[in-house]
């Protein structure tokens, strides 16, 4: 099974890169960890900016179960398809995620720690 941790961070100025940092498990073994830095993206689309770049490096590992961890709960109810934002970036980023999840099978698991005190530190000391 592959866990793979993941926070994307904008920065408070326009125009500056988004980060985006993951690490990706198979077990307990870590395979990769990496800090990458991406084109500006409005603060509003960084999460699922964020989510298709970890996919794009999950790719290998298509036909096994895939756990992807963040503390991003607009990101959770763009996957799902529950969030109810009009906004078009944000609508169209969640197209292009929803496509690309689509092409994982047995698929990819979203689990949102925001709420899990236990869960949110641990997945803090992971991206640390």
């Amino acid at each position: 099974m592959i866990t793979a941790y993941m926070a994307g961070i904008s920065t408070g100025y326009e125009g500056e890169d988004i980060e985006i940092r993951y690490s990706i498990y198979n077990g307990q073994e870590l395979i990769r960890k990496d800090s990458v830095f991406k084109d500006y993206k409005k603060p509003a689309v960084v999460g699922p900016a964020s989510m298709l770049a970890l996919l794009k490096e999950l790719e290998e590992f298509n036909g096994e179960e895939i756990t992807v961890i963040a503390n991003d709960p607009a990101l959770n109810e763009l996957v799902r398809g529950t969030s109810t934002t009009q906004n078009r970036d944000v609508l169209k980023m969640a197209g292009m995620l929803k496509k690309k999840l689509a092409e994982f099978s047995p698929g990819v698991t979203l689990k949102d720690v925001s709420q899990d005190k236990e869960e949110l530190a641990k997945w803090d000391e992971e991206l640390k």
